[in-house]
This record gives C-alpha cells, sequence and structure tokens, in this order.
C-alpha cells in the first residue's frame, strides 16, 4: 500500500469515527439522559411562567374590586343623604317613588270616617201555621245614621214598606236595638227609622247635584248576610239620571248609576264620595250585566230628613189636584191634548195651593222650577224637595200654549 492509498484509509476510518460520533450525540440528546433534563426544565420554566400570569391575573381582580367599592362608596357618600330626603326622583318628564308611601289610601280614610256611621237592619215577621206554630222570617239590609239621636235613613224595602212586626238594628259595636218606623214612601224607596240611643256617630250629607261621571265612588254595606258586615266596595260615577223599571208600571228615575259592587244587603247603605260623604243611598242593581248598581241621590232625602230631625215627622206637601199622565189619559179617552209627554190636570181641588195659584182643569204641568215633569211619578218626587212655605214655578202647557205660574204650598 504505497502513501496515497493509506491516506485516503485514514480519511475514511476518521469520516467513520465521526459518523459514529454524531450518532451516539443524537441518540444522547434525542433520547437520553439530557433530553429528559432539558424536559424537566422546560416544564419548570413553563410553570413559572403560569403562576406568573395567574397571579397577575388575581392581582388585577382584587385591584378591580377594590376601586369598584371605592367608587360605590363615595357615590353613597355624596349622594345617599340626598336622595333619603325625598320621597321622589324626577326622571324626564316623570316622577318615580324611591321609598313607600305610608300614608293610608282614600278608601282607608273613607272607611274610618264613614262606617261607624253604618249600621245593619234586620226585620222579623211573625208568622201562625194552621198548627197555631209561630213562624218568623226576616230579611237583612243596612242604614246609615244622619242623626245622633238615633235616626237612621234606609230603603222602604229594607223595611218591607213599614208591613213587619220588629226591626233591630245592629251598631258599630255589635250592639242590637229595637227600631220603630218614623216614615216611609214605597215610590221613593226611602225610609228613616229611629232607635232609642244618643251620642251616636253620624254620617256626613253631601251634595249630589254637584256629581260628575268619573269621580270616586264607595258602598259600605252587609251584601249576602251578617257574615260579610260592612263591606266596602269601590269604583266610579258611571252615570247620572237613569231611569230603571220596577214594575209594569212604576220606574225609579233620576238615579245615580255606580260600578261599585251593589249586591242583596247593600241596601239602605250609603254611597260615599273622597270627602266620606253620603251621595247617595243604595237601592237596585241589573241582576243581568256586572257593574251596574244605582243609589237614590241624597239631595232627595235631604229635605225630608231635615224636616224629620227637626219635627219628629214628615209631611209632604200637597200641589192639591187630582191628574194623570198624559199618555195613559190619550189612551182612556182617546183625545190629543197636544204634548206627548206631561201631568194633565183633570180637577184642581177646592182653596188648595193650586187652586190660589190659578190653575185649571186641563192644564198640562210639562215642568217644576226647571226640572222635567213627564209624569205623575215625577210629580210626586219633585214634591219631596219642598216643604209648606216654599214657592215653586210651574211650566204648564194652557190651550196650546207655554204658560209659567207661581205656586206657594200651603197646609
Amino acid at each position: 500500500m504505497d502513501f496515497k492509498e493509506q491516506e485516503i484509509e485514514k480519511t475514511n476510518n476518521e469520516y467513520s469515527l465521526v459518523e459514529e460520533t454524531e450518532k451516539i450525540l443524537t441518540e444522547e440528546t434525542t433520547e437520553g439522559p439530557w433530553r429528559n433534563e432539558m424536559r424537566a426544565l422546560e416544564e419548570s420554566i413553563d410553570g413559572r411562567v403560569k403562576k406568573q400570569k395567574h397571579f397577575k391575573s388575581f392581582v388585577l381582580l382584587i385591584l378591580s374590586a377594590v376601586i369598584g367599592s371605592v367608587i360605590t362608596l363615595l357615590a353613597v357618600y355624596f349622594y345617599l343623604p340626598e336622595l333619603t330626603n325625598h320621597n321622589e326622583l324626577e326622571i324626564g318628564d316623570r316622577q318615580v317613588d324611591l321609598v313607600r308611601d305610608t300614608k293610608p289610601s282614600v278608601f282607608t280614610i273613607v272607611a274610618r270616617k264613614a262606617m261607624p256611621s253604618v249600621v245593619g237592619i234586620t226585620t222579623v215577621i211573625e208568622d201562625q201555621n194552621r198548627f197555631m206554630l209561630g213562624q218568623n222570617r226576616g230579611s237583612l239590609g243596612t242604614g246609615v245614621i244622619v242623626d245622633e239621636r238615633g235616626y237612621i235613613l234606609t230603603n222602604s224595602h229594607v223595611i218591607r214598606d213599614g208591613d213587619v212586626d220588629r226591626i233591630n238594628v245592629i251598631l258599630h259595636d255589635g250592639e242590637i236595638i229595637d227600631a220603630k218606623v218614623i216614615w216611609q214612601d214605597r215610590i221613593l224607596d226611602l225610609a228613616v227609622i229611629k232607635v232609642e240611643a244618643t251620642n251616636l256617630p253620624v254620617a256626613e250629607l253631601g251634595d249630589s247635584d254637584l256629581l260628575e261621571v268619573g269621580e270616586i265612588a264607595i258602598a259600605i254595606g252587609n251584601p249576602l248576610g251578617l257574615h260579610f258586615d260592612r263591606t266596602l266596595t269601590q269604583g266610579v260615577i258611571s252615570g247620572l239620571d237613569r231611569m230603571i223599571p220596577i214594575s209594569r208600571t212604576e220606574t225609579m228615575e233620576n238615579l245615580i248609576q255606580t260600578d261599585a259592587s251593589i249586591n242583596p244587603g247593600n241596601s239602605g247603605g250609603p254611597l260615599l264620595n273622597a270627602k266620606g260623604q253620603v251621595i247617595g243611598i243604595n237601592t237596585a242593581k241589573i241582576k243581568d250585566g256586572e257593574g251596574l248598581g244605582f243609589a237614590i241621590p241624597i239631595n232627595i232625602a235631604k229635605p225630608i230628613v231635615t224636616q224629620i230631625i227637626e219635627y219628629g215627622s214628615f209631611k209632604r206637601v200637597l200641589l192639591g189636584v187630582r191628574a194623570v199622565d198624559v199618555a195613559l189619559f190619550e189612551q182612556v179617552t182617546g183625545k190629543d191634548v197636544g204634548v206627548s209627554k206631561g201631568v194633565y190636570i183633570v180637577k184642581v181641588l177646592e182653596s188648595s195651593s193650586a187652586d190660589l195659584a190659578g190653575l185649571r182643569n186641563e192644564d198640562i204641568i210639562i215642568k217644576m222650577d226647571g226640572r222635567e215633569t213627564n209624569t205623575m211619578q215625577q210629580l210626586v218626587k219633585n214634591l219631596f224637595t219642598y216643604k209648606y212655605g216654599d214657592k215653586v214655578e210651574l211650566l204648564i202647557i194652557r190651550n196650546n200654549k207655554e204658560k209659567v205660574i207661581g205656586v206657594e204650598f200651603i197646609e
């Protein structure tokens, strides 16, 4: 082997040695203990980085909470005293309640004022059967005290138009007292009874002529029995000057309509306004309709109550005529009197108020002090508003012409 060949073999050996060395190094670094140490180091470094990130996030969260709390405390410190000194906060055109209004409602105030003057009324009719055994029948209604000496206003039908054997009144404190009838009228469906008592709580009477549709209306009564005594219901004045039929030949007129619930037993109880004043006496409801209750305007009862309280009795003024509805007169006689509504005077009684005022037979009354007088029933109801000594202007038809006649009521 010459020198050149020796040199080539040496070079090949060295090259093999280098390859072997690289192979060993490669195996050591990829699968050997060095690689494990490097992995452990990398994992340690990654863990520390992650812990640092978590710590930073936690610190930021704590700082945010602290700053938010500080801002809230500052806002409360500066603004809460101002807010708590006001019940309402203005937002645009609206006012928002910030604290609960603890004042009683208008209905509570009315109940406190009027409830003590509302009474329960029971009636008893004693029957005897063919074996002479006594049996009692009774009914329940409501009334309202109008004088501290025991005068009570109610419906005539509550006391069965006076045709009862016994009337009991249940006062606000539960005491039961016998009552007697002072006055009653079936056409008006009003009555005044009296108990022997003093210093009773008295209801305040309002002015029903001032009522408007939409006003608050509050009814107090004993619906469906004493289990529901002194029940309060509320609504509004739904209508005025209403008329409802009560029989084939009779009607009730000039009534107040309300949607405050009125049920059997409410009859005779007060209908009140927002001031707790009596504006009507509840009298009827439409059975087939919801929220259709009716009350007699208190101004119809006022002159009656006033006279009874002052004199102990009531005497209705008399016009002094015998008269009939125009429609009925035309139907019976077949005559045409020229008008479709009014009261046709058949006869003027001698020396009566009508006679002294100059009224004549065949005059037709159509108005009384400006109030429509279309029927005898309206005429009678209008007369209840006067007392002896009062004067009234009658608008009549005489010989097909209108004429005004002044009448003074005399006994």
